[in-house]
């Protein structure tokens, strides 16, 4: 917030709502800014698929953050898990334990949530186009998702996807818009790290900008809501400087000629259940 960030991107499932409230309530508190300048984003877990738990887990959101309201709130991936305490249920042999849920029910429940007030808009996540359309084409839908929040960055940039997004008024936003940290358990080592790519290098030195502002300033210009990840005051401050420079036409095809469909986070553990997203092309 300190560096100029308003958007603050968080969910259930990373287990920091309570200190996230705590930093914009402290930011609120010193004035620095008001509640309806910040854009928070929550997400329902995918234990809290059934319909009638999704009230009480934004609640719960809402209860931890000590705030009136969300600015969004999403349904976090379309694989419905097990209801209980724990986050991924598995069995005795360490497979995930699938629940089976319309997903129409569930978004009828996100709608209950806005009439609440409880969130200002809805949304979806880690849809794919076939997903959304069910949610757009259900009879008596009140509020089609604004969002669908997907992994999406020069190696995977969602060109198809984002086309059906803008063609139904859906703005898609980008998580691992940066490629993934080599580091996460859940990301395949063996894929090519993005930030070290020669053409995002060259573009970024000929602007004097790093390949982060490069990767990040692509993703603006071709209209995609952009998430900026850093846990390094330096970076989060160069992150926000997206807005200093613009890629040339030439710049955004070649950005565009990385595409190879390299997807970090594949979620291939829920990769047997029905509503496994990325079996679609797109």
């Amino acid at each position: 917030i300190e560096a100029g960030f308003r958007h603050i991107d968080s969910a259930y499932t990373y287990q920091n709502e309570e200190q996230v409230g705590q930093a914009i309530r402290s930011k609120i508190a010193d004035g620095t800014v008001k509640r309806e300048d910040i854009f928070y984003t929550s997400k329902v877990w995918s234990t809290f698929l059934r319909p009638e738990l999704v009230q009480p887990a934004l609640e719960k959101s809402l209860k931890d953050l000590q705030l009136d309201y969300v600015d969004l709130y999403i349904i976090h991936q379309p694989v419905a898990l097990m209801p209980g305490e724990t986050l991924f249920p598995t069995d005795e042999n360490g497979k995930p334990m699938f629940d089976s849920v319309d997903l129409c029910r569930t978004w009828e429940a996100l709608e209950k949530c806005k009439d609440a007030g409880l969130t200002k808009s809805i949304g979806v996540s880690n849809f794919n186009h076939k997903q959304l359309e069910k949610i757009l084409n259900k009879p008596g839908l009140k509020y089609k998702p604004v969002c669908n929040q997907v992994e999406c960055h020069p190696y995977l940039n969602q060109s198809k996807l984002l086309e059906f997004c803008k063609s139904h008024d859906i703005v898609l936003v980008a998580y691992g818009a940066l490629g993934a940290q080599r580091t996460l358990q859940w990301v395949n080592p063996n894929l090519p790290f993005l930030l070290e790519d020669p053409v995002l290098s060259a573009i970024a030195k000929k602007h004097k900008q790093t390949p982060a502002l490069v990767a990040l300033r692509y993703q603006i210009q071709r209209g995609v809501v952009v998430l900026a990840k850093s846990y390094n005051k330096k970076r989060i401050k160069e992150n926000i400087q997206v807005f200093d420079f613009e890629l040339t036409l030439e710049d955004m095809k070649a950005i565009d000629g990385l595409n190879s469909n390299i997807r970090y986070y594949d979620f291939q553990q829920a990769v047997d259940h029905p509503e496994y997203p990325y079996s679609e092309e797109y």
